[in-house]
């Protein structure tokens, strides 16, 4: 399974930015996928999770109300809408798969088998 997340970049405070986070070499339909983050010296931090049919979707509280996770299994594609940004949204983002049926903490990175490489994403304030 390969990911790659892409989309990241420098945006103002309260403005907008999407996510994708595209697979290759599996068919996404069959993963629950997960958004992370991280800064350096800090754990990585789940942000958002939806299940592999789209029904179920969890995310933390520091981005609920402003990042929306959704997918298009028939584009293999997962996507994190940001919106309302804030300086300590900066961070590196990963998007991340698990086995669907097999994720039992949706926010813990450690349910997560496969990993993409990360974009990063700068608020400026």
């Amino acid at each position: 399974v390969q990911l790659q997340a892409s989309g990241g970049g420098l945006v103002q405070a309260g403005g907008s930015l999407r996510l994708s986070c595209a697979a290759s070499g599996v068919t996404l339909d069959y993963y629950d996928i997960g958004w992370f983050r991280q800064v350096p010296g800090k754990p990585r931090e789940g942000v958002s999770y939806i299940s592999s049919n789209g029904m179920h979707t969890e995310s933390a509280d520091s981005v609920k109300g402003r990042f929306t996770i959704s997918r298009d299994n028939a584009k293999n594609t997962v996507y994190l809408q940001m919106n309302s940004v804030r300086p300590e949204d900066t961070a590196v983002y990963f998007c991340a798969a698990g086995q669907r049926d097999q994720v039992e903490v949706a926010l813990s990175a450690d349910e997560y088998r496969y990993w993409g490489q990360g974009t990063l994403v700068t608020v400026s304030s």
